[in-house]
């Protein structure tokens, strides 16, 4: 299966890193790839040491309007880890913000289609903004996150619960 996981609204990673520990919980092998991450978050320190999680990000942000040329190229490492990845056959391959990745460039939407129709029987997870709608139509099941949070109670990220 391919799901995809996109919206304005927060907690995509999250339901992605929430399929990642039921499978682990089965005994199954997972992957993470992280990218446009490059900053040990508590799912990272936490997941590090059950199952395989790469980041290919810098410790910035990516500027999404004008991405770097060094941006790119992590962007590529990871498409390119993910390819290598596929071939130990994991039972789940979560590309995190890789539909954002698209979305600005940083990575070719038809070389992340070409990934997912060589997966075998991995189940794959692509999370991100703006997944472009070539992803969506590849995709088994698509979630739409919605942020329903008025603008006047948003509040900055906390440490332990958004990252």
């Amino acid at each position: 299966m391919i799901y995809l996981i996109t919206g304005n609204g927060g907690g995509k990673t999250t339901q992605a890193l929430g399929l990642a520990v039921r499978a682990l919980g089965h005994g199954k092998k997972v992957v993470i790839i992280q990218f446009m991450k490059g900053r040990a978050t508590g799912e990272y320190k936490f997941l590090s040491k059950h199952c395989t999680i790469k980041q290919f990000g810098a410790k910035s942000f990516v500027n999404l309007k004008s991405p770097s040329k060094k941006d790119k190229e992590l962007a590529q490492q990871g498409l390119a880890f993910a390819k290598e990845a596929l071939k130990t056959k994991p039972f789940l391959l979560i590309l995190d913000e890789v539909n954002l990745a698209c979305a600005v460039g940083l990575l070719d939407v038809k070389d992340v289609i070409d990934l997912l129709n060589k997966r075998g029987r991995t189940n794959i997870v692509l999370t991100g903004r703006y997944a472009p709608q070539e992803l969506v139509k590849t995709a088994d099941i698509v979630t739409e996150v919605a942020d329903l949070t008025p603008k006047s109670k948003r509040m900055p990220a906390k440490k332990g619960l958004e990252y």
